[in-house]
C-alpha cells in the first residue's frame, strides 16, 4: 500500500514551459497528497498546493502519486517523476533564469550524459569539474581520461580530463563538453567555462540569464 507521506525522488523531472513569458524551468522533486514539491529555476525546493500559481502564469492543477499537473494558458501538461520535459521559448534561443541562494551562489539541476546532477555555477573553473562520487554514479570511466594534475588549497591533486557526450541544464544542452574529475576535494560538480563559454550570460538584478550561443 502507498505511503500518503512525503515520495522524495532522486530522479528529476524537468518541464520547461513558454509562452508570451519567459521560459520557466520546472523539476519536480517530490510530492504530498495535494502538493508538490518543486525546483523553479534552479531556486531551493518549494512546496506548492493544488491551485497555486507556480511562476509564470502557470499553475499547479493536480497531483498524483507519482506526477503533477501543470497549467499555463489553459493548455496542461503532466510532470511526472523520472521523466524530461522540455519546450523551448519560440521567442529566442534555449535559455535558462538561475536565481541565487542565500550566499549567493548559482545552483541548478542538471543533466550529464543523460543523468541528474546539482551543479553550482562557477566562471572561475575553466571546465566543468565533477566529483569521483558523482561520475561514477553518471557512469563515467574518467581514469580512461587522460591524468593531469590540479593546484588547490590543500595542495597538488590528480585530476582526470574528459570529454561528456551531453550537459543540459532547462532548455540548453550542448554536446561534447571537457571536463576534469576530481578524487578529492570537491563536494559539487562545478558548471565551468568549457560550458558557459558556449552560452551568453547576461545578469538582470540578482537573476542569472545563460542563453545558448552554438
Amino acid at each position: 500500500m502507498r505511503s500518503t507521506s512525503c515520495v522524495l525522488v532522486s530522479l528529476l523531472a524537468g518541464l520547461s514551459l513558454a509562452g508570451n513569458a519567459a521560459a520557466a524551468d520546472i523539476d519536480l522533486v517530490g510530492v504530498f497528497p495535494g502538493k508538490a514539491v518543486l525546483v523553479v529555476n534552479g531556486a531551493a525546493p518549494k512546496t506548492y498546493s493544488v491551485g497555486n500559481t507556480v511562476t509564470d502564469g502557470i499553475k499547479l492543477t493536480s497531483v498524483g502519486t507519482e506526477s503533477a499537473v501543470l497549467e499555463q494558458n489553459g493548455k496542461r501538461q503532466t510532470l511526472k517523476l523520472g521523466e524530461h520535459f522540455n519546450r523551448t521559448s519560440p521567442s529566442g534561443p534555449a535559455s535558462i533564469t538561475l536565481h541565487p541562494d542565500s550566499q549567493g551562489h548559482y545552483l541548478t539541476h542538471g543533466q550529464i550524459n543523460g543523468g541528474t546532477v546539482r551543479m553550482l555555477v562557477d566562471t572561475g573553473a575553466s571546465l566543468i569539474a565533477i566529483p569521483a562520487s558523482d561520475a561514477t554514479r553518471l557512469g563515467i570511466n574518467y581514469k580512461q581520461g587522460r591524468q593531469g594534475y590540479s593546484s588547490t588549497a590543500n595542495g597538488v591533486k590528480v585530476v582526470y580530463r574528459v570529454t561528456l557526450d551531453s550537459v543540459r541544464i532547462g532548455d540548453i544542452q550542448l554536446n561534447q563538453v571537457d571536463a576534469t574529475v576530481h578524487e578529492e576535494g570537491l563536494p559539487i560538480t562545478l558548471l565551468g567555462m568549457s560550458f558557459l563559454n558556449r552560452t551568453s550570460m547576461r545578469r538582470e538584478g540578482d537573476m542569472l540569464t545563460l542563453s545558448k550561443r552554438y
